[in-house]
């Protein structure tokens, strides 16, 4: 079978075989241009955009006026070390406040606690406080509604005994009114702080749904906790600063501070503060974990569902403090993924563990000692990074008679450093003694999970039993850690919190010993912007950045920290090596801070552009000190040009007020259109999306105040009004004597670190899609780390197909940073540059790349078909391409027409054969990275099942047996109803948050490729080899601009067509990356330096209990009825999930 021909990789040629390929004229007469045509072309092309920028730049012009104006500003100094230590112990304060007021809200409740006298009979009449979900009552609300459009299509008997339902008493025999509130009426206002409506007279109460509020032991924890009402009034007026002060209790009752009502979800609320990170992380030591399930024969259906879920669920009680692995086991035990020891329990790892416990199948006998030997196994290696704190065992099973004393007796005892916790999952008779006896046996707990109701509670109260010894411990665990970042679940956006855990100090009445239960956990908020306000921004320039990271290598303070999407049950984790791109030195500086030491380093290290095209290579100094009594790590990094930056000032008022009205509109005409940067100038300023409503706002508050108020930054005002005085006066000096048509120019602009851009003429402001904020122009930032000149295309996908280019005008971005050189200091204030005119502009590049002389202006010197000469741009653009490419790999200009509306697309897709050709032969280097915040779609999921497989179906020989009706089978059915209506992945394929029923979108990782220019190459010749189909290209770099001037063949058949190679962002395929490599090679952390684990004194003779009620024969049969509805209803469902 006939192959078609494959492209191959192009050849260097060797300088004879190349002299007599581009000296041989083609059929038509014409041959290849030679090198030295190559190079006059180029030389032609450097010339004409050198001058075009020396003369409407205004580059050395703009260095005058700045001298000029000397004595309006100062050159001021960034000293590294002296910034880190300012900011460092500014934020160690702030954080040093936030940490007095916890201590004392955890003292306080302690003390209040202890003092607290029980109630049996205590009513939900007697308490009085403020039910934060009193007003939306969303849970009785839906499952009122979901009753009544059941109920129009019941007959008159099912009606009756559906709302039985709802109105049916408790398992306990205690009577539910959820519509009877003893929840007092707040009335709130709104508070700039906190983002919404408060009350700081009061605290709010949230209980989780899955918690009857009217239960004693609820009712106590409201009546003590209420004491903790002054203690948090007291604090915000020792700090008016603090956010949300919360106690999470183990009972699951949150009481935080100041009262807001509950943001409420669509359905069904799934907050529980025992399972947030905060929470998770100040409740207990780092824990090393090897979880086994039970994959025998016998379990399976819903039994084998219960415990996949299950297993999900626990892993979600672990932080990145923790280790984990999970296995399942039969006759043999075998890890359920990829990884073979313990691994960080990290938001990757345990998705990869999520998808594959989803895999476990189940068959085979029951062998407990191949599990636990495999766990003990993993537990014993020394050889990787782990918690080495609280170590455990988590089994899941069904049930079995063999009790494996032998081997507890060889990995675990008699110092027992290993806890057991047992549980037995799913509706059978098995004898469930052995499984208590495993857990007593080795400091654990036993739980049942007889359904999926007690999933949630039952997978993280073994969070009680590790904080005993923290207990125990007493003083010495008061520790307060600092969490990762996270978002905050009542929309206060991106916050770390203070933790300190609450310990019973109440004893045994009859031994007087010591209580060993955990109370809960105190917390306190500080929001990311709130310590982002510390540190300083303007002065450090475009492209330097504080940055700040934990013991994990986490990024608290980072510029790209912007995580698209939010998750409120997962933290938000992005490491430092993430956030950039990762290198050796920057490893090393990681590692430096993680140790906490102080440092300084200059490196030449990669960084992406700002739109995320491009990559530059750069020059940055980094320092790094650590913020004392936290566990973070402080960081600055600054490019040699920001050493320096200028300070306004502005001190003469009839100067400030001359130069403010060339910020007025009025001027705009004449002295060109003014973008100013969205600052915070001053308190009162109303910030604005759109720049000209934000510039009426900035004119009308500059009417009523001064720049030297003192609500007013007054060096970022001063900087501004400088800046726009010196750049009019660029405007009177260069742009208004020049026309800009001659040069086929669309516009002029200047842009100042002030924040000022100002185009000329006014009308381009109406085509300016630049970023008002200089900071956060791409342009802008790259010209500051580049030399020369840099062309910016405008941004086309490849979808576009120019169907507007008819319409509309195309520009092409060149720009220059001006350098100053003022007393020996090198500082870059500003950027300048011109807007090309496309169409214009490709016309000219033909004219330069051609064989027409300047004394040949009037027509083309063509060649005679029988004579043999050169072929170029102009004349031959039918069998040659010309193009100019610019650093990224992005189309500029070329002399094609049918590739003008392809102009910044990615060179690939215009020309998939010559962009291979060129990365093949090293003129591009490629560079692959992940953003870990992106967002997507969800991806669609098979579903082609006949018959629902989310939820158990009784079968008619279930109808016709009544011991089946009034088993505890039948009331899982309706507990695993009700929760598959919150877990909505039970019954549809809709991706949802835990907290939120809304979200079509789903976190991701994506995949970047970025190209830049190669060091290798500034000028090539070379053929692409592909037999008949071989094509001849040329390359160059132009000196002092981003651009590569390529000169090809045109391709004259199909057969050489390359794959474009990858350039648009992706999204990353299923294990990539590959998670099971990189924990091979884990990155450097540490973690917490205290552990509580073993306490001589701890007392484990609470060490399980069994199923909690058995439902009556009434409730039974109306749960049975619309749990039958609801699954004939419904469509086909999705397989069990727990991602």
């Amino acid at each position: 079978m006939a192959m078609p021909a494959q492209p191959r990789r192009a050849a260097p040629l060797g300088p004879l075989l190349l002299l007599l390929l581009l000296a041989a004229p083609a059929a038509h007469g014409y041959s290849f241009p030679q090198h030295y045509t190559m190079q006059y072309w180029t030389r032609r092309l450097e010339q004409e955009i050198d001058g075009v920028m020396r003369l409407f730049g205004g580059v050395q012009q703009l260095r005058g006026i700045y001298n000029d104006n000397r004595n309006l500003f100062e050159v001021k100094e960034n000293v590294p070390k002296k910034l880190v230590e300012k900011v460092s112990g500014d934020i160690e304060s702030l954080l040093a406040k936030k940490v007095r007021a916890l201590k004392r809200l955890a003292g306080a409740a302690e003390k209040f606690q202890k003092a607290h006298r029980w109630q049996d009979n205590i009513r939900e009449e007697d308490i009085e406080y403020y039910d934060s979900k009193a007003d939306t009552e969303y849970e009785a609300v839906w499952l009122q509604q979901e009753t009544n459009r059941l109920l129009m299509d019941q007959a008159s008997q099912d009606q009756a005994m559906l709302r039985d339902l709802v109105n049916q008493d408790d398992p306990e025999g205690e009577e539910i009114e959820r519509e009877k509130s003893n929840s007092l009426k707040l009335e709130f206002t709104e508070d700039v702080n906190f983002k919404t409506k408060v009350n700081y007279s009061y605290a709010a109460v949230q209980i989780p749904t899955d918690i009857y509020k009217g239960s004693t032991v609820i009712l106590n924890e409201l009546n003590w906790t209420e004491a903790l009402e002054d203690v948090f009034i007291e604090n915000r007026k020792e700090d008016p600063s603090l956010l949300w002060q919360v106690f999470g209790s183990a009972t699951g009752v949150t009481r935080y501070y100041p009262a807001t009502p509950w943001r409420a979800p669509n359905k069904i609320d799934l907050y529980d503060v025992r399972r947030r990170p905060w929470y998770i992380q100040g409740a207990s030591s780092p824990k090393d974990m090897v979880i086994i399930v039970d994959v025998s024969g016998s379990v399976s259906g819903l039994t084998l569902k219960l415990m996949k879920t299950s297993v999900c669920e626990m892993l979600d009680t672990l932080s990145d403090d923790d280790y984990v692995n999970v296995a399942s086991f039969n006759e043999k035990a075998k890890p359920v993924s990829c990884f073979k020891h313990l691994v960080q329990a990290n938001i990757r790892n345990k998705k990869v563990f999520k998808e594959d416990v989803q895999e476990m199948v189940a068959k085979g006998t029951t062998d407990y000692k191949a599990g636990f030997e495999y766990a003990f196994d993993q537990l014993q290696n020394s050889n990787i990074t782990r918690a080495n704190c609280n170590k455990m065992i988590m089994m899941f099973t069904d049930g079995g008679e063999d009790r494996v004393q032998d081997v507890f007796e060889k990995y675990n005892w008699p110092n027992k450093t290993v806890r057991v916790f047992t549980f037995s999952v799913g509706q059978h008779n098995y004898d469930v003694t052995p499984l208590q006896w495993m857990a007593c046996a080795n400091k654990g707990y036993y739980f049942e999970i007889p359904s999926i109701g007690a999933i949630r509670i039952n997978t993280q109260e073994y969070l009680d039993v590790l904080g005993r010894p923290m207990v125990l411990a007493g003083n010495k665990a008061k520790q307060v850690q600092w969490t990762n970042v996270y978002q905050d679940a009542l929309g206060l956006g991106l916050m770390v919190t203070g933790t300190l855990p609450v310990f019973n100090l109440t004893e045994d009445g009859s031994s007087n010993r010591k209580n060993q239960l955990i109370l809960g956990v105190m917390g306190i908020d500080v929001a990311l912007n709130d310590i982002k306000k510390l540190t300083p921004r303007y002065n450090l320039g475009a492209n330097g950045y504080i940055f700040a990271i934990d013991l994990n290598g986490y990024v608290l303070l980072h510029p790209n920290l912007q995580p698209q999407i939010i998750n409120f049950r997962e933290p938000v984790t992005l490491d430092f090596l993430d956030a950039e791109l990762e290198d050796e030195n920057k490893e090393e500086i990681r590692r430096s801070m993680i140790d906490g030491s102080e440092g300084q380093r200059v490196i030449k290290t990669l960084i992406k552009s700002l739109d995320e095209r491009y990559i530059d290579e750069v020059i940055r100094t980094y320092t790094w000190a650590p913020i004392k009594s936290t566990n973070y790590s402080l960081g600055l990094a600054l490019p040699p040009y920001s050493t320096y930056y200028i300070r306004a000032n502005l001190s003469d008022q009839i100067l400030q007020v001359k130069y403010f009205e060339f910020l007025l509109p009025n001027s705009f005409e004449s002295e060109g259109h003014v973008f100013i940067a969205p600052r915070e100038y001053c308190k009162d300023l109303d910030l604005s999306d759109n720049n000209t409503e934000f510039l009426e706002n900035f004119i009308a508050l500059m009417e009523k105040v001064t720049p030297d108020s003192k609500q007013c930054d007054n060096f970022l005002l001063h900087n501004l009004i400088l800046d726009t005085g010196i750049t009019q006066q660029l405007v009177e000096r260069v742009w208004k004597d020049q026309d800009l048509n001659t040069y086929s120019l669309l516009a002029v602009f200047a842009a100042t670190d002030g924040g000022i851009t100002r185009v000329f003429p006014n009308k381009a402001a109406d085509d300016w899609e630049e970023d008002p904020e200089p900071f956060n122009a791409s342009f802008y930032r790259r010209s500051l780390d580049n030399r020369g000149y840099i062309f910016k295309p405008p941004f086309r996908d490849p979808s576009y197909r120019g169907l507007e280019l008819e319409n509309n005008t195309i520009g092409i971005l060149v720009s220059t940073a001006v350098e100053l050189s003022i007393g020996g200091r090198t500082l870059k204030p500003a950027v300048v540059g011109v807007k090309l005119d496309l169409e214009a502009w490709a016309e000219k590049f033909k004219v330069l790349a051609s064989n027409r002389t300047d004394r040949d202006q009037l027509g083309t010197r063509r060649c005679d078909p029988s004579t043999s000469c050169e072929m170029d741009c102009e004349a031959n653009n039918k069998d040659l391409i010309c193009v100019l490419i610019d650093d990224g790999g992005f189309l500029v200009l070329s002399n094609q027409e049918d590739h003008w509306y392809q102009v910044g697309k990615f060179f690939s897709e215009v020309d998939a054969n010559l962009m291979s050709a060129l990365y093949n032969n090293s003129f591009f280097a490629r560079k692959e990275s992940y953003n870990f915040q992106s967002v997507c779609t969800p991806e669609a999921q098979s579903n082609t099942g006949a018959a629902p497989r989310g939820v158990f179906v009784p079968t008619m020989a279930d109808f016709l047996n009544l011991a089946w009706w009034t088993s505890a089978a039948a009331w899982s059915l309706f507990q695993q109803l009700l929760y598959s209506l919150t877990y909505s992945s039970w019954f549809q394929t809709e991706d949802v948050t835990a907290d939120s029923m809304e979200s079509r979108e789903t976190s991701c990782i994506m995949k970047q490729t970025q190209y830049y220019f190669s060091t290798v190459n500034a000028t090539y010749n070379a053929i692409i080899d592909c037999g008949n189909c071989s094509r001849l290209f040329h390359a160059q770099r132009l000196a002092n601009t981003n651009l590569l001037f390529v000169v090809a063949d045109k391709p004259m058949c199909s057969q050489c067509e390359s794959t474009k190679l990858p350039q648009a962002e992706i999204r990353a395929p299923p294990r990539d990356p590959n998670q099971c490599e990189l924990v091979d090679k884990p990155r450097y952390r540490k973690g917490p330096h205290i552990c509580f684990d073993y306490d001589a004194a701890e007392d484990t003779s609470d060490c399980g209990r069994g199923a909690s009620f058995k439902p009556s024969l009434s409730v039974l049969l109306s749960l049975q009825l619309l749990l039958l509805y609801l699954t004939a209803s419904r469509q086909p469902l999705s397989s069990a999930s727990c991602l």
